[in-house]
């Protein structure tokens, strides 16, 4: 499965993008805001991530920009089954160079409007951990709320748990549908 937006790229991964993907990622301010990914980040470590077999409802994109030249990697984004193994959880990331450019507001968009129109789901989470306000800010611009439940998430990076703030999405309701009129 693909996506385009007006500047970015959301394709599957292969096998040769272990070495872009490991320059993306591997740097631990973007290590410590995941769960699964380990630091340091090798090569290796993309390798195997790039050959994990991905589920019907479970997108895996990389993000490639549209920039002036040729499309480089700035992250990556997915939807897979939620800790409690019954949901869910959209979950992003942008290597350091692309922070603050609204790439992961611009993929999120794309990836809900999947999980909504192709993928039919009704409800979708999300988290971040306390420390990384600027992703539940993405979080808030995708329509996302919050549950009012923080709780500690395992993260690989970390070697421990850290506190996260939990969002839901329901896919159903439609954001912009107009204000009922007044009879």
């Amino acid at each position: 499965m693909f996506a385009r937006t007006k500047r970015l790229t959301l394709r599957p991964g292969w096998p040769e993008d272990a070495p872009a993907l490991t320059q993306a990622i591997g740097h631990e301010a973007v290590i410590a805001k995941l769960t699964r990914a380990p630091w340091p980040y090798s090569l290796g470590d993309a390798a195997a991530f790039l050959a994990q077999p991905r589920g019907e409802h479970q997108p895996r994109f990389l993000i490639d920009a549209l920039d002036p030249g040729a499309p480089r990697l700035v992250g990556g984004i997915d939807i897979h089954t939620s800790p409690d193994g019954y949901g869910h959880e959209l979950g992003y990331w942008v290597t350091p160079e692309a922070w603050g450019r609204g790439y992961a507001t611009e993929a999120g968009e794309a990836v809900i409007a999947i999980a909504r129109h192709a993928l039919g789901l009704r409800r979708l989470e999300a988290f971040h951990f306390v420390d990384n306000p600027a992703s539940g800010r993405v979080l808030a611009k995708l329509g996302f709320r919050p549950t009012g439940r923080v709780e500690p998430r395992a993260s690989r990076g970390r070697g421990g748990e850290a506190q996260a703030v939990l969002f839901e999405l329901v896919l159903d309701e439609d954001r912009c549908a107009p204000m009922p009129m007044a009879a």
